[in-house]
């Protein structure tokens, strides 16, 4: 196939001469063309949003996120999904992410893996991907087999499907349920899809990711109230910190409610506004399906448990 049309594959005018500017000219060119990259994404608003729905709804129902993608797509995809239990204290299996060529091409790349269809098959097959799930395939360039073969095996398994590309649908079609297109436009060294349109796949990656997150209840304001505090000393500070803000107590006084609900920020919040012990505002916070704000405001509904 002949992808010299294609948007991302395009020459940039304003680096033709990339190699003799100085140094200097050179990084206010490659910045220049950064500041581009979050006015695409806010084009494509629409259709990110119905994608964060269509997350929502697959976890509600006990699906999973699975992202899919080669090379700087597939790897992005990974990291998102190993970012989001220390960050919302979220079941591993909640997010996942399958690359192309398997664990070794998140060190080295692995040519013609992006070819490889049966192998996509055969990786939504084995995740056993069914109607609760939704499947997001990644493919900045737009046409990458794997991809598409992975979405069209998650449909016919009856997942929910996004696709997300840096060319216009007229370039390349996909058969998707939502259908987003960042168009970042040529890369600064041509064909590199790794700068702007890898960057724009982590900015919609975690907007996805974190406003998802968010309608199950994983954030307080912008706080974060479901990290995982025991994960390391950086995070047993933050949620310290986090506690202390909500509750008003010492820094020393939120580290000993903590202690006291076994690390979980959003339960020791909850044992101090309600004067609860740490399984009666467990069961509050289940009752209201983790929802802090709303257990919170539940004083007079719950004033009989009281301690």
């Amino acid at each position: 196939m002949k992808r010299g049309h294609f948007l991302t594959e395009q020459r940039n005018s304003a680096s033709t001469n990339l190699d003799a500017l100085p140094l200097g000219k050179a990084f206010d060119v490659v910045n220049q063309q950064d500041r581009k990259v979050a006015i695409a994404v806010r084009r494509a608003k629409p259709q990110i949003v119905a994608a964060i729905q269509a997350v929502v709804r697959s976890w509600k129902s006990g699906g999973r996120l699975i992202y899919v993608g080669a090379g700087t797509s597939g790897r992005l995809g990974v990291l998102d999904a190993s970012e989001c239990p220390p960050t919302f204290r979220s079941d591993p299996k909640m997010v996942q992410g399958i690359i192309a060529g398997g664990r070794k091409a998140l060190w080295r790349s692995i040519e013609g893996a992006e070819d490889d269809m049966g192998a996509a098959e055969a990786a939504i097959r084995r995740m056993k991907v069914g109607p609760c799930d939704c499947v997001m395939g990644i493919a900045t360039g737009g046409s990458t087999p794997f991809v598409h073969a992975a979405l069209t095996e998650a449909r016919d398994r009856g997942a929910a499907t996004i696709f997300l590309a840096c060319v216009p649908k007229s370039q390349f079609r996909a058969r998707c349920d939502v259908d987003i297109r960042i168009l970042t436009g040529p890369e600064v060294l041509s064909g590199s899809t790794r700068m702007k349109a890898g960057t724009a796949t982590k900015l919609v990656l975690n907007t996805i990711t974190t406003l998802g997150m968010i309608q199950l209840g994983k954030a307080y304001g912008n706080l974060m109230v479901d990290l995982n505090s025991y994960a390391c000393r950086k995070l047993t500070d933050r949620a310290a910190r986090v506690v202390a803000s909500v509750t008003g107590r010492s820094y020393k006084g939120a580290l000993k409610l903590l202690s006291q609900a076994r690390g979980k920020a959003k339960t020791a919040m909850v044992m101090d506004a309600l004067g609860l012990s740490r399984s009666a505002a467990e069961q509050l916070l289940k009752r209201h399906h983790g929802m802090l704000r709303i257990a919170l405001s539940a004083r007079r509904e719950h004033s009989s448990e009281i301690a």
